[in-house]
């Protein structure tokens, strides 16, 4: 089960909410490691000078997800921060669309996306959407303050939201690889939570 959703949508609280689920093994984004490689903060150098490092970062993310997508539990179910189809749907498109990854190197990244596809098994059997306004997303990233977040624009949160609609909402752009549950994230952390439990058979596909 992947868990979708624009910066500041709440997914890592929703994954902390099913954490002591015994049935489920939860995966976070493995931020830690893209701010550590042998020493290099990836992640932060893709905010300061994203034109230098996009093709960088995003190789990254695209290898890490596909060792989440890929990974063995004891558990019945996975629950996954994003997954590599929005990371590339998602964050690599924005990057391209906006001029920040040259196209060489979108096609490059992009023929290793559909490399990894065709030939691993990286398909959800769920996609949890976490649907929020873009203005509602500003205001949660001003308040919890994480250092690489400090100067993300409206206009980003704006584009990438945009990108999660047209991928999961309207189905225009990309292949949508399962079913889509669509769950309010603009709603109060505890609020949303509690929508949450209402669909907890289905977030943990009846294992829960």
């Amino acid at each position: 089960v992947a868990v979708e959703g624009n910066i500041g949508s709440g997914k890592t609280s929703l994954l902390k909410h099913f954490e002591t689920c015994e049935q489920a093994k939860v995966y976070k984004e493995p931020t830690d490691r893209w701010r550590n490689i042998q020493g290099h903060n990836a992640l932060a150098l893709m905010y300061e000078d994203p034109e230098r490092w996009s093709l960088t970062f995003q190789t990254y993310v695209q290898l890490t997800m596909l060792q989440t997508h890929l990974a063995k539990q004891e558990q019945a179910v996975k629950l996954m921060e994003r997954s590599i189809h929005s990371a590339k749907y998602c964050f690599v498109e924005n990057l391209h669309k906006g001029g920040v990854m040259p196209e060489l190197e979108y096609i490059v990244l992009t023929r290793w996306f559909d490399h990894i596809i065709q030939n691993e098994d990286c398909s959800p059997d769920l996609i949890v959407y976490l649907q929020t306004n873009p203005e509602v997303l500003h205001e949660r990233i001003r308040k919890r303050c994480r250092k690489e977040e400090s100067g993300i624009p409206m206009d980003y949160l704006q584009d990438l939201h945009n990108l999660h609609e047209d991928w999961l909402i309207h189905q225009t752009h990309f292949s949508v690889p399962c079913p889509v549950l669509v769950l309010d994230a603009n709603l109060e952390l505890q609020d949303m939570l509690n929508v949450c439990d209402q669909h907890r058979e289905k977030i943990l596909c009846g294992h829960g």
